[in-house]
């Protein structure tokens, strides 16, 4: 069984500028590239859980997520940072899927494909949603990003990606 730190995209990876697309919008957050070093160092697998509505509601097309999706791995790997899958679900909320967190889908999907142990695992969010979808699937090791601190059920909360780096030994 191997050990993996789930980290949702926007909030997390890049900064949330709602509907995030095209590359020229697209800006790393703020130490992401210590910490998922950080991370690797550790032996955990790097996996990316994200809802993307966007595609659902037709603000952006699946080709343009995945051209984006490819160059943002592209950039980790010129940094010897290998993002081991992207799961996304491009549904809008209204369709009720079980990929879509709050719901685990994604997280299923991973851990079957990467024989994962939950509970040696992490998920980092920056929305309450991110901290359930883990939760439904046994991931206890939770950490919530941001102010919406309100609500959660995240067992760390912190301001900062950086400051995950004292959490996750």
């Amino acid at each position: 069984m191997q050990k993996a730190v789930f980290l949702d995209r926007d909030g997390v990876i890049n900064i949330d500028k709602a509907y995030v697309s095209k590359i020229e919008d697209f800006e790393f957050c703020e130490g992401v590239f210590d910490v998922l070093h950080h991370f690797q160092s550790l032996g955990y697998l790097l996996i990316i859980v994200t809802n993307q509505s966007g595609i659902g509601r037709g603000y952006y097309s699946e080709e343009d997520f995945q051209k984006l999706t490819s160059w943002m791995r592209e950039e980790f790997l010129h940094v010897n940072i290998k993002i081991d899958a992207v799961y996304h679900c491009p549904h809008a909320p209204e369709a009720n899927c079980e990929c879509r967190k709050p719901k685990s889908g994604m997280f299923e999907e991973a851990i079957k494909a990467f024989h994962i142990d939950a509970k040696h695992s992490w998920m980092i969010g920056d929305k309450p949603s991110d901290i359930d979808a883990a939760l439904g699937i046994g991931i206890e090791q939770t950490i919530l990003i941001g102010d919406e601190v309100q609500n959660t059920q995240a067992k760390y909360c912190v301001n900062f990606l950086l400051d995950t780096i004292n959490l996750i030994k």
